[in-house]
């Protein structure tokens, strides 16, 4: 039954390819957002599971709330 539907509905088969490219951007953002933080970024994220509440005063180029 849903093979039929499918088969109804024209151009269908765009929606795979829109997938795959909307995975393909994000996951480049995500690989680029990474490879392009600085080391004090980085060690201020990885820092943020374990605060317990007090306020880490803010380096160079890093802003805290």
């Amino acid at each position: 039954m849903i093979k039929n539907v499918l088969s109804d509905i024209g151009g269908v088969g765009i929606y795979g390819v829109i997938s795959i490219c909307l995975f393909f951007a994000v996951f480049t953002g995500a690989v680029l957002f990474s490879l392009l933080m600085t080391k004090q970024t980085v060690k201020t994220i990885s820092a943020l599971p374990l605060e317990d509440g007090e306020k880490i005063p803010a380096s160079k180029g890093v802003a805290h709330e």
